[in-house]
């Protein structure tokens, strides 16, 4: 899986720094290893460890290395692989004075992209919020699932190198454990509607990752990011409805106790042409291009019938947007009109999947055709 874009802008040092965002230029290929963020919040809200060459895609997500969809979301749009646990904790940063979230300017309405001004280097030892504007909608806890826009800028230098304005929302759990944990720390509390400034301190930022060096951050920098919480979102835990018999000659699927798929592929030659097949018909609304739907899923290669990703394993739905071409075509035509609550088991042949070049990273060769379980949980 290839890196996650990120966008730099021009800074002086020595004086105050205007940050607007801009829209994230990159698109990745969903279904594979995606780590950290798809829509998912991206890579940086998730970037709590060291980079994972296996997958990029979540970087607001979780301390150890973990892989979603591959191609669903570069940019966030959530909002890549890491690894490496880490603690966060309001402990020391890398410098010695503390700047104030007071000196902060913040142009921009909810809704649009932000532009930060404030003196450089801007430095915190311990994490700090304040609001920009409070709505009025439901309460942020911890554990809640929350759709968020944000501009991730560094502290040291100006530079910008995350946003999810002008793409796609990321979907955050307000987790310590699987998000920032300065993230977590400066949303409990705020309400929907609200546009809040975080300064996350390095330890709850990138220190005990070693920084993000493709974006230009060092380990000891203090980051900057503006949220807006667009809503709360109450998603399944694993597919529910009415079971539905499948065709036969396709690949079986067994469910544990708690939902996660065992797939077997027959010992047969694969189909030539997409399959869509629904194993469970939920009752919920059906899914339209162009929302972010928030699935669990597992990836097998039919030949062999080996397995190249599951956010089963990863513990933690993936989240991007469907119908806009930002996943496989196969998950955009297959997923596009069915229901949430609905488990779909997809068969994509090279062409459907991730075409002639494949992805050698995940092992899949440009002739392989992917079976695919997906959940789908929610859909907005």
């Amino acid at each position: 899986m290839r890196r996650p874009c990120v966008g730099r802008g021009g800074a002086s040092r020595s004086r105050p720094t205007r940050v607007t965002s801009e829209p994230a230029g990159c698109v990745a290929r969903p279904g594979l290893v995606v780590g950290r963020g798809a829509v998912d919040a991206g890579w940086s809200l998730r970037w709590r460890g060291t980079p994972d060459e296996s997958g990029p895609l979540h970087r607001l997500r979780s301390l150890r290395a973990r892989r979603t969809p591959r191609a669903l979301i570069c940019c966030l749009a959530v909002l890549a692989a890491l690894a490496a646990s880490c603690g966060g904790s309001g402990g020391s940063g890398g410098s010695t004075s503390e700047s104030s979230l007071d000196t902060v300017s913040i142009a921009g309405d909810f809704g649009q992209s932000p532009s930060v001004t404030f003196q450089q280097p801007f430095s915190r030892t311990e994490t700090t919020s304040r609001l920009i504007s409070e709505g009025d909608g439901e309460v942020l806890a911890e554990g809640a699932t929350a759709v968020i826009d944000y501009s991730m800028v560094n502290g040291r230098d100006g530079t910008q190198f995350e946003t999810s304005f002008g793409s796609s929302p990321a979907s955050v759990v307000l987790d310590a454990d699987k998000m920032l944990p300065g993230l977590v720390k400066g949303l409990i509390g705020v309400k929907v509607g609200s546009r809040a400034l975080i300064g996350l301190a390095p330890d709850d930022a990138f220190k005990q990752a070693g920084g993000v060096e493709s974006a230009g951050v060092k380990p000891d920098d203090t980051v900057l990011l503006v949220v807006d919480v667009k809503e709360v979102r109450h998603p399944l835990t694993r597919a529910t409805g009415t079971p539905v018999t499948p065709a036969a000659g396709l690949p079986t699927v067994t469910l544990d106790g708690d939902g996660k798929p065992t797939v077997t592929v027959p010992d047969a030659a694969p189909p030539n042409a997409l399959v869509v097949q629904p194993l469970i018909q939920g009752t919920g609304p059906a899914v339209a291009a162009g929302q972010t739907v928030s699935v669990h899923y597992t990836g097998l290669i039919w030949a062999g019938g080996k397995q190249f990703d599951s956010s089963w394993d990863r513990g933690q739905p993936a989240s991007f947007p469907i119908g806009t071409g930002k996943v496989p075509p196969g998950w955009d035509e297959g997923l596009v009109g069915q229901t949430v609550g609905s488990q779909v088991l997809l068969v994509l042949p090279p062409d459907k999947g991730y075409g002639s070049a494949g992805d050698s990273s995940a092992g899949i060769s440009g002739t392989d055709t992917l079976v695919f379980v997906v959940d789908i949980l929610d859909a907005f």
